[in-house]
């Protein structure tokens, strides 16, 4: 993991590193050929949603990037994963639209978009996994993130509210 610091010396931000992004990107790549799933498409990117890493396996149908880098995109403006935000998509549609116009377009929910969380539970980058089931992409992410040796926000959810994760009311 690699620290950002600012122009004015203030707030140093933990990013993913290269390496982190490939072993995640590599890693989902792998699962998805030992599960059969159609040919994937997977990106990771930093805070910000700069992209870090990409790759699409042969056989991919068209605009997997943008699908890939939506996916990413929704987990980190919205801080959980595109398969949340596709749950609220649906419970507040108006709202949701809203959202989406108001970042260009960006925003896709639809599962396999996951925050990529570091050992403090700090948010370093996303990941967004395109080509199968909306499961199976939120599944093949998650095991990315856990293969390259990093957090999920399932691993962090103890850490609660200091790293904005909170319990849902029973």
């Amino acid at each position: 993991m690699a620290q950002i610091q600012d122009t004015d010396g203030g707030i140093a931000v933990s990013v993913i590193t290269l390496a982190q992004a490939e072993k995640i990107i590599d890693a989902v790549i792998a699962r998805g050929a030992a599960l059969n799933c159609r040919p994937l498409s997977v990106i990771v990117v930093e805070p910000g949603c700069k992209v870090k890493a990409f790759k699409k396996e042969d056989g991919s149908s068209m605009i997997r990037f943008e699908m890939a880098y939506g996916k990413a995109y929704a987990a980190l403006s919205l801080g959980r994963s595109s398969k949340l935000v596709r749950e609220r998509a649906q419970e507040r549609p108006i709202f949701m639209r809203y959202l989406i116009a108001a970042s260009g377009e960006q925003i896709f929910p639809e599962g396999g978009g996951m925050l990529i969380r570091d050992d403090n539970g700090d948010v370093i980058g996303a990941v967004g996994v395109t080509g199968d089931t909306e499961d199976r992409d939120e599944e093949l992410a998650i095991h990315g993130i856990r293969a390259a040796g990093l957090k999920t926000d399932d691993d962090c959810a103890g850490m609660g509210r200091k790293i904005g994760l909170i319990k849902k009311n029973p």
